[in-house]
């Protein structure tokens, strides 16, 4: 049995410092984002996305960053998915992007609004048709008595929508994370990690602190 407690793997790639990186923190995540895409990551939109219920229970999923604008990150989802219950119980979420490739890390936590049915809708409408017809047919985190049962239903959905015409789904749409803090973490040798957090402060401005690794 492969002992997991050893392995172990030394980062040396680059280093992170405060005079490095940019005033802004939806700037140096640009910058980042933008070498991770001309690294040709495999999934660099791929985020872990991290809630809580109304009782507490903290749950995470990876879903796929859909925008960005200068108000926060934007992902789509069933609003009445186990997602969904919980942000609509307690709109707090946490982000996190994880590209091993840059021995990068980037965690976001703040608040969480839905979108407009106008902003949901037009980016539903860019969907490919299969996608859109599965969003009427998964009443997503629900219990389902077979995987037959969800293919008679995308099939009830085809049929329903056979002319291509598909419109938003009343309980589908966009969420709107709203950073209060970032951290960058970029791997260095030794363990001795460059972590730079970026909190909003009291003026809607950010102030830029080193951490311990």
């Amino acid at each position: 049995m492969i002992d997991i407690a050893a392995l172990r793997k030394e980062y040396s790639r680059e280093e992170l410092t405060e005079s490095s990186v940019s005033s802004s923190p939806f700037e140096q995540f640009s910058r980042w984002f933008d070498e991770a895409m001309a690294a040709e990551l495999p999934e660099p939109t791929a985020m872990t996305l991290a809630t809580v219920s109304e009782s507490g229970q903290p749950s995470a999923r990876v879903v796929l960053l859909k925008g960005i604008t200068d108000r926060g990150f934007i992902f789509y989802s069933n609003y009445a998915s186990h997602k969904g219950q919980d942000l609509d119980a307690t709109p707090l979420a946490a982000l996190l992007f994880f590209w091993p490739e840059l021995e990068r890390q980037i965690r976001i936590e703040g608040w969480v609004e839905q979108l407009t049915s106008e902003e949901s809708n037009a980016y539903f409408s860019t969907r490919p048709l299969a996608s859109q017809i599965g969003a009427w047919a998964s009443e997503q985190s629900s219990v389902v008595p077979s995987k037959a049962f969800l293919e008679q239903r995308y099939a009830e959905m085809q049929q329903r929508f056979a002319d291509g015409t598909v419109p938003l789904p009343p309980t589908w749409g966009g969420y709107r994370v709203i950073p209060a803090t970032f951290e960058f973490w970029q791997g260095r040798p030794s363990r001795m990690h460059d972590r730079i957090r970026y909190r909003r402060n009291e003026e809607d401005g950010w102030e830029i602190e080193r951490l311990s690794p």
